[in-house]
């Protein structure tokens, strides 16, 4: 198959999954026991094993001239956490915000805004698509994650990235349940997969997800979390949250996610 035929064959279960994808917005399909929702999952399933099976592991989601970005970054969910951590790191301009990565690292390292600044960086204009329905597109740069899982010696039977969050988005009864999100190596790794600091040429945004957000294009927005607090290198999903890899996906929405 050419690369051609195969990203038109991607595109095309790509688009049915993401269609599918909206199913979890509805409280009704949160249940995992529900017949339906089981045939949306097999479809996720299928769309995400086809993409690891056929597509280049370089292959790039489409990038967009400048002249594509009419308008603000739309953000998506948390818009201005309100947890004192965060606001500390606020007021003083992130000056002392530091983003450990450890886990099943050889060198585990805390990085600062300066550090990921100084290491190359890759700027790129890509369409956010959200799982409400809407796009946007915009430039994001940053650092590939990829230089960084390098710097920190990623072991070889690591498996999943978990991107933890400062951002609280509800109380439970053992205290605050914060964001966090997490992809498998292959997206962690892909050259469009970015720790971005960057938007339209400026500092990240607040609403955007200062200090730093990670950019994943080949997936649905809810995959991209922002306010990152700590990255955890792992073997399994087990220990976060309920267990099933990222907030939304505890409360039924799918991991992978792919467009």
């Amino acid at each position: 198959m050419t690369d051609l035929s195969r990203r038109h064959f991607l595109r095309r279960g790509a688009a049915l999954g993401a269609s599918l994808g909206l199913g979890g917005c509805f409280d009704e399909l949160a249940d995992r026991d529900n017949p339906v929702r089981a045939t949306l999952a097999g479809a996720n399933d299928l769309t995400y094993a086809a993409q690891r099976a056929l597509l280049d592991h370089d292959a790039l989601a489409r990038e967009y001239p400048a002249s594509a970005i009419r308008q603000p970054m739309r953000p998506n969910g948390s818009t201005s956490p309100r947890d004192p951590d965060y606001l500390n790191h606020l007021v003083s301009g992130f000056e002392t915000w530091r983003l450990p990565v450890s886990g099943l690292v050889d060198r585990p390292e805390s990085f600062s805004l300066a550090d990921l600044a100084s290491m190359p960086a890759r700027t790129q204009i890509t369409r956010h698509d959200c799982v409400e329905g809407w796009s946007c597109i915009a430039q994001w740069t940053g650092v590939p994650l990829r230089l960084v899982l390098d710097r920190v010696g990623a072991r070889p039977e690591a498996r999943f990235v978990v991107f933890r969050c400062f951002d609280t988005m509800e109380w439970s009864p053992t205290g605050p349940v914060k964001y966090y999100e997490s992809v498998d190596l292959w997206a962690a790794r892909h050259p469009q997969t970015i720790l971005a600091y960057g938007m339209n040429g400026g500092p990240l945004p607040v609403a955007n997800g200062a200090p730093l957000r990670v950019r994943i294009e080949l997936q649905l927005g809810y995959k991209m979390a922002k306010y990152l607090q700590a990255i955890d290198v792992t073997d399994t999903l087990e220990p976060y949250g309920l267990g099933e890899g990222g907030y939304w996906e505890d409360r039924g929405y799918e991991w992978y996610a792919g467009i």
